[in-house]
């Protein structure tokens, strides 16, 4: 499975419903502080529960929701990709189709919603059957469906399965189900069985956070390791060797119990009667606990992450563009998401440029989605429109994609003049060469004041001609070695680009 969507509501930045769409690759852009790391963190609350990066706490609640009387968090992920078959009984396959539990596109949506920023409820928001005579068959248990069978004379292929009992009765009600999308409480009675399951066919996710604790027991550089150990035990192979272990466990633990209850009967029979062995199932095993302490250590023993942030990072870069091969060439790879804040952090503009080719490789197999933020005008030129969404410092909360039809030019220059609000030459030389190769020079300078610019002619006098602004800038940008002119500001710059930009949307809009 991958993201399809991410919502979010009243959680930090976000106080509406927030909507944003994901790629296989998806870059967040925008200022400082203005959102990009909470939709990272966000995902991080919703795959770990509390047991990744992300500790959720009342300080997450949006304070004007809060004012508002909202102290619900809510995160909710909609997923395509979705898996062929699935077993949400303990008895037999189904599909999410056969059991109406997509949405009205036809895609799983997972909402959990988080009171007073504690436990969640989880839903899934389905086009679902509300025909009170076949409404609600995933709460009911095996009994209460084998009444529904008997009263309506269903005809039914094995009363004992409930996947098969719930496909019988809306197959008989398939003329008038009624459906209508709502939401399906999956933690309360029989359902809770049906979330316990699909989270079997979560994708891992994992963020690499920009500004990561320098402590052993937080460090940064293990993350990689514990995620290659989660990814490891997810195998299907493996799965099936320590099913096979935890099955052979339980039934030496029963013999056990079963020889210590006999032995208590010939003692004590009516104590014996009241004693029954209880043991977790396989399911419930934390394997990954047993390789928690996995690490990478440097010479002496050292761990890398008692190492600088350049080093580490540079560890970082070197497992992501391991990865990279190595899913390329394995088949039955498990889904996973990798989440990086800032991959740019510590690192020289030559590796900068190994790691985004390495996430761009990632993200072209079939199992893997990457999400990453950036501060970084030189990562986004390396990048592709559709990979970018722009977050916007307006509220409500708006998260954009990059359309090429969109902007004003079609640039990646005007990505980051529109995110960080770079203004520099090569922006600025875009433009204007745009606006004379359209043939709108002359309309542009209409009207606009003008300064002097000294020109130095092919026989090196010099001669005084008055230009609007953006040909005063143009030129000097030109000609640098033309020392007899006053450099144009940084303030001078921003001026005519945004000049430019009003000029060529007014044109585009004419």
């Amino acid at each position: 499975m991958k993201i399809s969507q991410v919502k979010i509501s009243n959680f930090r930045g976000y106080k509406d419903e927030t909507s944003i769409n994901f790629e296989e690759l998806t870059v967040f852009v925008g200022k400082n502080d203005i959102g990009k790391s909470t939709v990272l963190e966000a995902l991080d609350v919703f795959f770990n529960e509390g047991k990744g990066v992300v500790k959720l706490d009342k300080e997450d609640m949006n304070k004007q929701g809060l004012t508002d009387g909202n102290n619900d968090i809510c995160i909710a992920v909609v997923f395509e990709d979705l898996p062929t078959s699935l077993v949400i009984d303990s008895t037999n396959e189904t599909t999410l189709q056969d059991e109406y539990l997509l949405n009205s596109q036809g895609k799983l949506e997972i909402v959990k919603i988080y009171p007073n920023a504690g436990k969640e409820k989880v839903s899934v928001k389905a086009n679902h059957p509300t025909n009170p005579g076949c409404s609600g068959l995933l709460l009911k248990k095996q009994k209460e469906l084998q009444e529904i069978i008997k009263k309506d004379s269903i005809a039914c292929d094995d009363e004992k399965k409930n996947a098969i009992m719930r496909k019988a009765i809306w197959a008989h009600y398939s003329d008038d189900l009624q459906l209508s999308e709502g939401e399906i409480d999956v933690t309360k009675e029989d359902a809770k069985n049906i979330w316990d399951q699909l989270r079997n066919y979560m994708p891992l996710y994992s963020l690499f956070q920009s500004d990561r604790k320098n402590s052993d027991g937080d460090s940064e550089i293990q993350d990689p390791m514990k995620l290659a150990v989660q990814e490891i035990l997810k195998g299907t192979d493996i799965q099936s060797a320590l099913k096979k272990i935890a099955i052979e466990v339980d039934s030496k633990l029963k013999e056990v119990a079963d020889r210590t209850l006999e032995k208590l009967k010939e003692m004590n029979p009516e104590v014996a009667q009241s004693l029954n062995p209880v043991i977790p199932p396989a399911e419930s095993l934390k394997w990954a606990d047993v390789f928690k302490n996995v690490s990478i250590s440097g010479d002496e023993d050292i761990p890398i992450n008692k190492r600088g942030s350049g080093v580490k990072r540079l560890v970082l870069l070197s497992f992501f563009r391991a990865e990279a091969e190595r899913r390329k060439l394995e088949k039955n790879v498990p889904d996973i998401i990798y989440a990086i804040e800032e991959p740019e952090t510590s690192q020289h503009p030559e590796h900068q440029k190994k790691l985004i080719d390495a996430f761009i490789d990632l993200s072209k197999g079939q199992h893997t989605q990457i999400i990453l933020t950036t501060h970084s005008p030189a990562i986004v030129k390396m990048l592709n429109f559709e990979h970018l969404k722009l977050i916007k410092g307006s509220l409500p909360k708006e998260i954009v994609s990059i359309q090429r039809h969109n902007l004003p030019y079609p640039s990646l220059n005007e990505v980051n003049f529109l995110a960080f609000n770079e203004s520099d030459d090569g922006y600025h030389n875009e433009l204007y060469g745009y606006i004379e190769s359209e043939g709108w020079l002359p309309d542009y300078k209409n009207g606009k004041a003008t300064k002097t610019y000294t020109k130095i002619k092919q026989n090196g006098e010099t001669q005084q001609e008055h230009r609007i602004l953006s040909e005063y800038i143009r030129h000097q940008i030109h000609h640098p070695e033309n020392i007899h002119n006053v450099r144009f500001t940084t303030v001078e710059l921003g001026q005519s680009i945004n000049e430019m930009r009003t000029f060529i949307v007014g044109k585009k809009n004419g």
